[in-house]
């Protein structure tokens, strides 16, 4: 009796591991976010070439989308935690090569993506396999909803004072500290990892499951990777993209900071509200409006593309994200835990969602490339965007049927 009590009470709240997987997850996106919105930036201010910077993200997607490939064996087989310790400490060595090269970065952006591609794909296939082993339907939206309360607040502080730093010292001393202190929070949390507990391996990785789970005639994985591909194709170009565009309006490196501490302020609330009250049965309703909301404010973009209309997408998309972003990532781990068999090649599985979005970003990408290498006409880059930002709302086209419907 005492121990029915003790699951009713404990139901739905986040154990230790799971609480220390979200502070190994906020170093990472702390780190992150104190220097890599600012890559874009600094490798735009060696070269003004958006075709460039382009490619060094499709480098890094693709080598992603290989590495998880290839790290789901190590996952499945071996220890996962040396995976994620390593790939946290491969983008420390990241932002070494960077303060290593200097301004002729630009001239290896390809190694660089390759390495940067590398590190956030053992990271995350690592910490996604263990962020389902220590969650389940009851707390998956908490703990989801944790992660982008967690990541606001980074993006709230450390954007905001890489760009003080920067303008204060110089663009030589200014990008030279920020990446050093971004090595410093990478090695911190190598340390942090190892308290997390060796988790528990079984099976044998198979290399091709994805293709075979596609090939299936009604497996509901296909409307699911199309899903995935869709809000890829999103990702792959908003994440350099808007930071960017933010610079380029202002020629400030503060004002981008000032962007990110004003957007990521509305985004800490915005997941926390979500992470608290999206339920299962809300998540088909809450997704359909993110996914629309999202779309809608890059429209003021038509009118004039400068600081107070790209404010304005930013806080509504930080507004609105965690609607669409939290039932996203949760349905697809639910339906990764629907089974035994499902759950126990979950290392497959979640390789295969890996592949579908990163299939998306570099999707998004090269249509950026293309378009961008014809015209980088105002018009044109607008149009660009919407086409790519109304992806939430396909994704949410192919996902829906994997949301449960709101209860009468």
């Amino acid at each position: 009796m005492q121990t029915n009590q003790t699951n009713v009470k404990s139901k739905g709240k986040l154990d230790a591991q799971a609480i220390l997987l979200l502070v190994v997850h906020a170093l990472f996106g702390g780190a992150n976010a104190l220097s890599g919105t600012f890559v874009g930036v600094y490798l735009w201010k060696a070269k003004n070439d958006f075709t460039l910077i382009g490619w060094f993200t499709l480098t890094t997607h693709l080598t992603m989308a290989i590495t998880f490939w290839l790290a789901g064996k190590w996952v499945k087989e071996h220890n996962k935690m040396n995976c994620l310790r390593i790939g946290v400490s491969i983008s420390a060595c990241f932002y070494m090569l960077v303060l290593w090269m200097g301004t002729s970065s630009v001239h290896y952006f390809v190694w660089l993506g390759m390495v940067q591609g590398i590190s956030v794909g053992l990271f995350w296939i690592s910490f996604n396999v263990v962020y389902f082993e220590v969650t389940d339907p009851d707390n998956r939206d908490r703990f989801n909803g944790w992660v982008g309360l967690l990541g606001a607040g980074a993006g709230i502080i450390a954007p905001w004072i890489s760009g003080l730093l920067i303008v204060s010292l110089g663009d030589g001393a200014g990008y030279r500290l920020i990446f050093s202190i971004s090595l410093g929070i990478f090695l911190l949390g190598v340390v942090v990892s190892f308290f997390l507990k060796k988790r528990k391996l079984s099976g044998t990785y198979e290399w091709l499951l994805p293709l075979r789970i596609l090939r299936q005639p009604q497996t509901p994985w296909k409307r699911v990777s199309l899903a995935l591909l869709f809000q890829g194709v999103r990702e792959g170009v908003f994440g350099f993209m808007i930071g960017l565009l933010v610079y380029i309006s202002t020629s400030s490196e503060a004002s981008l900071g000032n962007f990110a501490l004003i957007t990521s302020s509305v985004a800490l609330v915005s997941f926390w509200a979500a992470g608290r009250f999206i339920r299962p049965s809300f998540r088909k309703k809450s997704m359909f409006i993110g996914s629309v909301m999202v779309v809608l404010v890059i429209l003021p973009f038509f009118w004039k593309m400068s600081f107070s209309t790209l404010l304005i997408f930013g806080i509504g998309s930080a507004l609105f994200f965690p609607m669409y972003s939290i039932p996203m990532v949760s349905a697809v781990f639910d339906l990764i835990g629907s089974d035994d068999e499902s759950a126990k090649q979950r290392e497959e599985y979640i390789v295969l969602r890996e592949l579908s979005l990163n299939v998306g970003r570099v999707c998004g990408v090269l249509l950026f490339i293309c378009v961008i290498s014809w015209s980088k006409e105002p018009l044109v880059i607008n149009v660009l965007l919407l086409v790519i930002g109304s992806s939430t709302f396909f994704s949410w086209v192919f996902i829906r049927n994997q949301l449960p419907a709101a209860k009468s």
